[in-house]
């Protein structure tokens, strides 16, 4: 049997290591299952998931000239689609209505003056840097004066 990337096949489980499994292939080959290639879920120990001598269902995913066989369980199993968020019943678009308070919504003006403010020119930003960076380099040199020793010394 011609093994190909992409084709799905079924093999043996023959050793399990801490970072996968090797798969016993038809044809006499064999191939490792990576860690990461097990389950859709975190697999921090692969004896949790596969056992030695299990028959499993393999993905070749590739093939080197050396002869090492790369193989996937996770893709090898149909996609589960994963749960849809749970949608409101109000059309897309509606804004829910009034507030329990009984409260009007606030008049056009307050909202403009709530916007986050502009960001800030390239020469604040550097100004801002250059004064964190002038600190840091005092606090790195009173710090350093006091390992070298200078200052008092011992007697």
């Amino acid at each position: 049997m011609e093994l190909a990337v992409g084709t799905i096949i079924s093999g043996k489980v023959t050793a399990i290591t801490k970072f996968g499994a090797f798969v016993s292939l038809p044809g006499g080959k064999s191939g490792l299952v990576h860690i990461s290639e097990v389950a859709a879920a975190f697999v921090s120990d692969v004896h949790d998931y596969l056992t030695e001598g299990q028959e499993v269902t393999v993905k070749i995913l590739s093939l080197s000239p050396e002869g090492k066989i790369n193989l996937s369980i996770k893709q090898a199993q149909p996609q589960q689609e994963r749960p849809q968020p749970a949608r409101s019943a109000r059309p897309q678009g509606s804004r829910p209505g009034p507030r329990s308070g009984g409260r009007s919504p606030r008049p056009a003006q307050a909202t403009v003056a709530m916007q986050p403010p502009a960001e800030p020119s390239f020469e604040d930003k550097l100004k801002q840097f250059m004064t964190q960076s002038d600190s840091k380099q005092s606090e790195l040199n009173r710090y350093m004066a006091g390992k070298r020793g200078s200052g008092r010394r011992r007697r």
